[in-house]
């Protein structure tokens, strides 16, 4: 357990709902533990049923934290206090004894692979914080599986939490529940402890009636307890912590120990007309189009595309070498503003009805609105912004939070994959790695082998996105886009990935690189990009079987001349797209060289340096 204070009152608050004593002795451990420790008013353990859900958005109603929004059925929009809008990296650490397990030691400046807290310091930091956080509010107590209940691929944990938003998205992104508590046993869990740190009476009025703590706001992780501790955000990512703080840093170093990878990846089932099927596992950061891929509609006649899940993968080699995958994820938990029924049908079909909205405006009819909804305003029906003032378009600044959210439950999808609860998971075929490039990428690239496939991983690149705190349009260094997720150290993590190439039996899929954001002079999009980009995974379904051709370039393969399926579309300059411009991969290979050699350091695999000197050669040589 995390280091605890004396609790001045040593009295264990009254359970309100379940029963503590039915528990295994850790879990109860854990509670109790806790409890005196931060001295809720009450305690409530969680069934997932719909009765308790109901109360649960009552409650909040009342508080003022959540409203119904009339025009659909059962969705709910909350505003949060706008200092609490989004994942903050820098107040997002890793807890080990030595900084070396959790990032490489770089060789200037501070490490940009992941945030490291000395053991003394975080006890410092959880005794200021900790110690009767929660007075007057009701603990929550959540068990929830990561992953069917009772898969082998899946994972269990405990959230105990002080917000009633945390219980009911917990409800949508997970399954969650006495289900879970029945399968718990004597068994691990992954033991989460949040609170918005807001203690009754408070101190000073909330805004928008929204209970977080800016100032002390920290979400740590201790890989070798197993423990997640969050404390001061409301906000989805530093709160839901079976999301990113579970299924991809505890999960990443839980797969390093056990041998399966815990990625940041959608995936997808592809189905030809000749009724072959084929799943993709694909790397994307934030804002290229990650969710899009996942719900495309193809634009080729006679194709299909499922969905498995949207933004997580946990990967494990079968018996018979199969790479098999399931999402641990129960829903989606969406960025709003861009989804439209142009970018993705398949959303707006799933997000309408028994859904959580954060931080998007609200008509005046009780519906929801964003940039780039693409939906005129019917006469007469105006707008509240997320910051709940009056808005119109002369305003000056978004209606909608650039990353306002939408948590909505999977199973709605239209096109949600049959297999999507499957227990032994989808057999992956194909890995997609890819970032949004204006200049110089080509639309897709194959790499030549699984280490080539790994340097490319480790090699991403794409704009900045608004999911985090940065600001403004820069290239930025996302290797396999989990820059803010690694549960340890970047080096280790690339050596585990090339480990899987001496897997006895296993059957390495295939790798690639797209690029659909490339740009012309002009600063035209080069790709029309959507459902066009089923073309792509055409090509690359095609490349597995042995189908399709392709020709050796300096960086990978790229399709043949008639390889790339362009029927019916006009205007495409494939020259331009498949472009591999000497000078530009020049200053590429440097950015990449001096990446590697000042962040990764003296962790950087050798078959990653061969792979980069490699293509420094290949270059040379256009």
């Amino acid at each position: 357990m995390p280091p605890q204070l004396k609790a001045e009152v040593n009295v264990m608050p009254r359970v309100v709902q379940g029963d503590l004593e039915s528990l295994p002795p850790e879990a109860r451990n854990f509670i109790e533990s806790n409890a005196k420790l931060c001295q809720p008013e009450s305690i409530h353990i969680c069934d997932g049923s719909e009765e308790e859900n109901k109360k649960i958005l009552d409650i909040m109603v009342e508080q003022g934290m959540i409203k119904k929004l009339s025009k659909y059925e059962n969705c709910w929009l909350a505003l949060t206090d706008p200092r609490d809008v989004a994942r903050i990296e820098s107040k997002t650490v890793i807890i080990t004894q030595e900084q070396r397990d959790t990032t490489p030691i770089p060789k200037t400046g501070t490490s940009q692979l992941g945030r490291w807290m000395s053991e003394e310091d975080f006890e410092k930091a959880f005794n200021i914080r900790f110690p009767g956080c929660m007075q007057g509010r009701t603990m929550y107590v959540i068990p929830f599986s990561m992953g069917p209940i009772g898969s082998p691929l899946s994972k269990i944990g405990i959230e105990l939490t002080d917000s009633p938003y945390v219980v009911a998205s917990m409800r949508i992104m997970t399954r969650m529940g006495t289900d879970v508590l029945k399968g718990l046993n004597d068994g691990e869990f992954v033991k989460c402890l949040h609170s918005a740190g807001c203690p009754l009476p408070l101190k000073e009025p909330l805004i928008n009636n929204w209970p977080c703590n800016p100032e002390l706001t920290l979400i740590a992780h201790l890989p070798d307890r197993r423990e997640i501790i969050s404390f001061g955000s409301g906000y989805g990512g530093n709160s839901l912590l079976g999301k990113k703080c579970f299924a991809l840093r505890i999960a990443s170093r839980i797969a390093k120990e056990e041998g399966w990878l815990a990625e940041h990846m959608l995936i997808l089932g592809i189905t030809n007309p000749e009724g072959e099927k084929k799943y993709f596992a694909a790397a994307f950061p934030s804002a290229c189009g990650k969710t899009n891929l996942a719900m495309m509609n193809p634009s080729l006649p006679g194709w299909k595309i499922e969905c498995v899940g949207d933004d997580i993968a946990w990967m494990k080699f079968d018996e018979q070498g199969n790479l098999r995958a399931i999402n641990p994820e129960n829903g989606f938990f969406g960025v709003a503003p861009g989804t439209s029924v142009k970018t993705n049908p398949n959303a707006i079909k799933t997000i309408f009805k028994n859904t959580i909205f954060t931080n998007v405006a609200e008509t005046s009819d009780g519906g929801v609105y964003w940039e780039g909804i693409d939906e005129p305003l019917p006469p007469g029906i105006t707008l509240t912004s997320w910051k709940n003032k009056d808005w119109t378009p002369d305003n000056g600044e978004p209606c909608a939070h650039p990353n306002s959210r939408f948590c909505t439950p999977a199973r709605q999808c239209p096109i949600v994959d049959p297999a999507w609860e499957s227990p032994e998971g989808v057999p992956i075929e194909g890995i997609i790695f890819g970032g949004r490039r204006p200049a110089g990428v080509p639309l897709v690239y194959e790499a030549f082998n699984w280490q080539h496939g790994v340097f490319i991983g480790a090699a991403m690149r794409s704009e900045a996105t608004a999911a985090a705190e940065h600001k403004g349009k820069i290239i930025m260094h996302d290797p396999f886009a989990m820059r803010p997720f690694f549960g340890y150290n970047f080096g280790k993590y690339l050596a585990h990935w090339l480990s899987m190439a001496h897997r006895p039996a296993a059957k390495l899929p295939k790798i690639f690189h797209v690029n659909w954001f490339r740009k012309d002079s002009q600063g035209k999009f080069l790709w029309p990009g959507y459902g066009e980009n089923s073309r792509v995974l055409e090509w690359m379904f095609n490349r597995i079987e042995g189908k399709a051709s392709a020709k050796p370039t300096a960086i990978g393969y790229i399709p043949a001349d008639t390889a790339l399926n362009l029927k019916g579309l006009e205007d495409v300059n494939l020259t331009e797209l498949f472009d591999i411009s000497k000078e530009f991969w020049e200053k590429e290979i440097e950015e990449i060289k001096q990446y590697f050699e000042v962040q990764v350091n003296a962790d950087l695999p050798y078959e990653i340096e061969r792979e980069m000197l490699a293509l420094e050669m290949r270059i040379k040589q256009l």
